[in-house]
């Protein structure tokens, strides 16, 4: 319980009790803790109070808020294979985490610095699709990925029916598709890719920016994706 007069703030001891309760593992990884109203009643003090603990306990890194959903104890972070075959849903079947890509939406541009990057001309036209990935029911990353427009037409259609890229290339007749290069870099996240996350603008995100190839070394894939900072671990596998 709460000590009024202690000299320390009540909110802050609330959010010791909380983080030491999570600790004992009193809550396990993924467990949705009280919610405000309960918690209220139980340390005496009004939902403001509450809502200041959860804040500080999500800028530690020991839960996470999700909005209309509730305050979620942090998982273990998952150990994610950047490599010369880096695929999404066999990374986490390897951990026994079931994952897969979903699609947010497409649409088509021309961006001349990415169009170089996928060996096309500056005006050519380019696809953008957008893509969350899922560890079990949880966003773990946001990503947007380009094509040639005129080699992949219905891509995105496609990654919505099947949750795969690979999947997807095998409908194009590509059979395997491997990693050039990848940058790896930390960053703040935009207001939509925080919310997309679940995590406050405040903390870091890892962010890679990679280029697949075919089996000939022709670009396929450019893509920008943008994981949990707090919980995925991104590991440089010794593959190429």
């Amino acid at each position: 319980m709460v000590e009024r007069g202690s000299g320390i703030a009540v909110w802050r001891q609330i959010g010791e009790s909380l983080a030491d309760d999570i600790r004992n593992k009193l809550y396990a990884a993924g467990e949705q803790l009280p919610s405000e109203p309960e918690l209220a009643a139980k340390f005496s003090v009004n939902r403001h109070t509450i809502r200041r603990a959860m804040g500080e306990l999500e800028q530690s890194g020991l839960v996470r808020i999700e909005q209309g959903r509730g305050t979620f104890v942090q998982e273990h972070a998952i150990d994610y294979a950047i490599g010369k075959r880096t695929r999404f849903s066999e990374n986490l079947r390897s951990q026994g985490v079931l994952g897969h890509l979903e699609a947010l939406g497409s649409q088509t541009l021309r961006a001349a610095e990415i169009a170089k990057h996928l060996g096309l001309s500056r005006s050519a036209p380019l696809l953008r699709v957008q893509m969350v990935g899922k560890a079990e029911n949880r966003n773990i990353s946001a990503s947007e990925h380009y094509f040639d427009e005129k080699r992949f037409p219905d891509f995105a259609e496609r990654i919505a029916a099947l949750h795969s890229v690979s999947k997807v290339y095998a409908h194009y007749g590509i059979g395997d598709y491997t990693r050039k290069w990848s940058r790896i870099t930390a960053a703040l996240p935009s207001p939509e890719v925080a919310r997309l996350l679940g995590q406050p603008k405040t903390r870091p995100i890892l962010q890679v920016e990679a280029l697949n190839v075919d089996q000939d070394g022709a670009p396929l894939q450019y893509s920008i994706t943008r994981f949990v900072g707090d919980l995925v671990q991104l590991m440089v596998a010794d593959d190429a």
